[in-house]
Order: C-alpha cells, then structure tokens, then sequence
C-alpha cells in the first residue's frame, strides 16, 4: 500500500471527516480515485470515438459510409 499526501481546502477536509465519521477514509479515497480514473478513462474513450466518427463523416462527404461502418 502507498501513502499519497494531497493538500485540500481546510473546509473540505472538516466536511469530508464529518460526512465520513467513523468510516475507513482510506478506503472511501481510494474508491473515489478509482472512480475518477474510470471516468477519466472513459471521457478519453468518447474523445476517440467522436473523433473517429467525424473522420467517417470527412469521408462520407466523397464516400457515403454505411451505418455498419459508423456503427
């Protein structure tokens, strides 16, 4: 296991120990960076997808492309 040091405003430091009283910190931030990264790496997915899509279009414009391509 890693320790990782993060400087966060002072009010949601309080906030995040009132709301997670009692509960593994550890754990609840390491689920909330695995979330992050999962969303991250999804919003970098749909960045290529679409740009994938707008390539095919480009195309289209001399070639029509089917829904089967695009899809």
């Amino acid at each position: 296991m890693s320790t990782v040091n993060f400087s966060v405003p002072a009010e949601v430091k309080h906030l995040f120990n009132q709301v997670f009283a009692g509960q593994n910190k550890s754990q609840i931030l390491s689920d909330l960076m695995k979330r992050a990264i999962q969303e991250q790496q999804q919003k970098e997915k749909r960045k290529l997808a679409i740009e994938q899509l707008l390539k095919l279009r480009e195309k289209q414009k001399k070639h029509p492309v089917s829904s089967r391509a695009i899809h």
